[in-house]
């Protein structure tokens, strides 16, 4: 696939962030994820990111990062597009995204790098040397530590032909704003806030249409029936599902940091899909989140 093949297949529909499944010992099991990969492809996600953030991407070695790719490459061949994550330091990213390329990924989704504090231009010079360490297509996380802005974006879209997309979880509506309109259709643009939902309809308003949902790991036909509601502005719908949902998941969410990811692993063991425990330094759910969980799911009905 082209870097702009890859910009057209995320310029529409719903993306997710696939679980990475690990035994009681915190050990990759290819066959679970598989079984996942396989469980959650027929329900119309446009692409899955195999090893990003809600697959606790930095958590993982290299050995086992290519093994979860290529599993995911070879499951997903003829289904869906895999879009790997690669993050880190400068040289550890370019590492891993070539990586990703030589096991078959379609694309790379750059994940924030390693510093608490880095000058805008040094970060713009971290995502061209990735850039072009790969002949695939990359779209570059906006989050965290790695904040870029109109200036930055412009220069690399013009020495980065295959940076192709622009994810955005800072929630910065200003800086989004500029972006939108410094950069136009140059990039394809993403919603990557936590529970993406939330956000999904202001961003549709801002000219970002698509989003990436952690939920469709456990409950994928309520996250594609939001999804669905967004793109035909179906705000009755929107309500319901925010209200009933999306709204007191974010509240058990935010009980622990890191229940962003934890959460969903405790929703796809609910579910009957369980993905093993969280890596440190996450913490697993308690009981009274579980349940809360539960109760919510069941709410949503069969998936």
């Amino acid at each position: 696939m082209s870097p702009q093949e890859l910009k057209k297949v995320i310029s529409h529909g719903l993306l997710s962030f696939p679980l990475t499944d690990f035994d009681a010992d915190g050990n990759f099991k290819a066959d679970t994820y598989a079984q996942r990969l396989e469980w959650l492809a027929p329900y119309g996600a446009t692409a899955l990111f195999s090893a990003g953030g809600t697959g606790e991407f930095f958590s993982l070695e290299q050995q086992e990062y290519s093994a979860i790719v290529q599993t995911a490459v070879e499951t997903c061949r003829g289904k869906v597009p895999i879009i790997a994550g690669a993050g880190g330091p400068t040289r550890t990213a370019i590492a891993f995204a070539k990586e990703a390329q030589r096991v078959g990924a379609q694309g790379i989704l750059l994940l924030p790098h390693y510093l608490t504090e880095a000058p805008a231009d040094g970060v713009a010079d971290h995502v061209e040397a990735v850039c072009k360490s790969v002949d695939i297509g990359v779209m570059v996380y906006n989050r965290s530590v790695c904040r870029l802005g109109p200036d930055q974006l412009e220069r690399l879209a013009e020495r980065c032909p295959n940076l192709v997309g622009f994810k955005d979880g800072t929630g910065d509506i200003e800086l989004m704003v500029s972006i939108r309109e410094r950069m136009g259709d140059r990039f394809s643009y993403l919603g990557g806030l936590p529970t993406a939902e939330v956000f999904a309809a202001a961003y549709k308003a801002l000219g970002v249409p698509v989003y990436s949902s952690a939920a469709f790991n456990f409950v994928p036909k309520t996250a594609m029936e939001f999804y669905n509601a967004i793109a035909s502005d179906d705000r009755e719908t929107q309500s319901r599902l925010l209200r009933e949902f999306f709204l007191p998941f974010i509240a058990l969410r935010n009980r622990c940091p890191g229940y962003a990811v934890s959460l969903v692993k405790a929703g796809a063991a609910l579910v009957g899909h369980p993905a093993g425990p969280v890596r440190a330094p996450l913490t697993d759910v308690g009981a009274y989140e579980r349940e809360q969980l539960a109760a919510l799911i069941d709410k949503m009905g069969p998936q």
